[in-house]
């Protein structure tokens, strides 16, 4: 069996990268001067000459393979991702662009050719995710054939321990064994997804020093944490690698924003990146710029939905409903009228079901095409609603679900949006609200403008018809 040894295999992959780097350069040199398509390319080899430029590889090697440890592309595969990796890498390599043209400036030196660099780091990008993807692949097929594989035991039964063995059944390129659980409160021989109870974790004595596990992942539930310190101890002592998987993942955010108090480690329940003023201004100024021009594209759909409700139902053609936005205030939320007009203390409790009778035929093609939800957009304008967040509920069933979804209130910290992470992951209309939830609580503690733009850009391939909106 190919036993993993992080060390060995990572003293490798710098070879590799140093090998690409310098191959990398070698092509860069090679297009630049001697592919015909630059005219000065003798001015360029004269000034310097191929010996200089080839001699600079004694700084540049070392300082990319730096430039790659401190990007943590040298940390196991088993868990990260490609799409990680390449990122890394392409962060990577601008900073070593720019630390290259950087250090040109310094020495004045200007007969350097900046488009060999320029073509040396594009290169160089191709060739380091190219290598990565490769031995990505190459481990999890070794991994899929029972090779290169990690046994582990889990200390204590509780949801997390729960959530780590579903991972780990639902990503078998991780290469992951759990050969069992041990629990003082939990019956011996008790079974979950195939994996048993051995027996109490008092047992760990016996089967440490038997020296056939890879790891140990703590994993005790909450009332049991008295017993850390001891469990910790106990593993440390006999030399196998140890992970603790806490139980509290209900309270803490996997991100935790941890603050140092003088040398004592505070960490925040909840981390909200637009609690950031800088970050609320952009999204702002992006909301504004963005409502503008939707409006502006969008005013002949405006003008055929207004007509259409108009014509083929009595009452207004914008129906205005309250719900609750940022920091629980609530606001008027338009919409183009999809029902026949009711009474208002029957409108307000009300959830739409799939047929429901109230829809109009139009309203049917209005909700099922998101049309109904364009008027939205004077909503954002006015600074009710961002573009992308949450979508906002009803006061009367806010106050249902804030008793009993753990965490909804937390979706009000942020302004509530027209399109969200929810909604273009599928759950929109009479889908479930805790689903709904667990994806505005994500996108609430990942706020990125990139993330926005993202779900900007799957709204229009998901977002606008949905089999979910009746």
């Amino acid at each position: 069996m190919i036993k993993d040894n992080q060390k060995y295999f990572n003293r490798l992959h710098v070879v590799l990268d140093a090998l690409v780097v310098a191959a990398a350069y070698a092509l860069a040199w090679l297009f630049r001067f001697e592919s015909g398509l630059w005219k000065e390319e003798d001015e360029f080899i004269g000034i310097l000459g191929a010996r200089t430029y080839f001699m600079a590889l004694v700084f540049i090697i070392p300082g990319y393979l730096v430039l790659n440890h401190l990007f943590n592309l040298y940390t196991s595969k088993r868990y990260s991702s490609a799409r990680r990796d390449i990122v890394n890498v392409i962060k990577a390599n601008m900073v070593g662009l720019v630390l290259f043209l950087g250090v040109l400036y310094v020495i004045d030196q200007k007969d350097f050719s900046r488009g060999m660099i320029f073509i040396f780091s594009g290169l160089n990008i191709l060739g380091q995710s190219g290598t990565r993807i490769c031995i990505r692949k190459l481990l999890r097929s070794f991994r899929r054939k029972g090779y290169n594989i990690k046994y582990v035991l889990l200390v204590g039964y509780s949801k997390a321990a729960e959530q780590y063995i579903d991972r780990i059944m639902q990503n078998p390129q991780w290469g992951y064994i759990v050969r069992g659980i041990l629990d003082d409160h939990i019956p011996r021989g008790t079974l979950y997804r195939g994996i048993k109870v051995l027996g109490t974790i008092g047992n760990l004595e016996i089967i440490l020093p038997e020296n056939k596990l890879d790891e140990i992942a703590i994993t005790l539930s909450l009332k049991d944490y008295d017993s850390l310190e001891r469990i910790v101890g106990l593993c440390e002592k006999s030399g196998v690698h140890t992970k603790f998987i806490p139980d509290y993942n209900s309270v803490i955010p996997s991100k935790p924003y941890t603050e140092d108090l003088n040398g004592l480690p505070v960490i925040n329940i909840r981390h909200v990146p637009l609690t950031n003023t800088l970050n609320s201004m952009a999204k702002r100024v992006v909301d504004i710029v963005g409502s503008v021009f939707a409006m502006i594209l969008f005013s002949p759909v405006f003008l055929i939905a207004a007509v259409a409700v108009r014509s083929t139902s009595r009452g207004p053609v914008i129906f205005k409903q309250e719900r609750v936005g940022l920091h629980n205030k609530p606001f008027q939320m338009y919409k183009f009228r999809t029902m026949e007009v009711q009474k208002p203390s029957k409108e307000k409790r009300s959830w739409t079901v799939k047929d429901d009778p109230r829809v109009t035929n139009v309203g049917k093609f209005l909700r099922r095409t998101s049309i109904d939800e364009l008027p939205q957009f004077f909503n954002v304008f006015k600074g009710d609603m961002s573009l992308v967040g949450p979508r906002p509920e009803r006061p009367f069933f806010v106050e249902k679900f804030k008793e009993e979804i753990p965490r909804y209130m937390i979706k009000h910290q942020v302004r509530p949006g027209i399109t969200g992470w929810a909604q273009v992951n599928g759950y929109r209309g009479d889908t479930s609200i805790r689903k709904r939830i667990d994806c505005d609580l994500y996108y609430i503690e990942n706020w990125t403008m990139a993330l926005d733009f993202k779900i900007l850009f799957l709204t229009v391939f998901k977002g606008f018809v949905n089999k979910n909106a009746y």
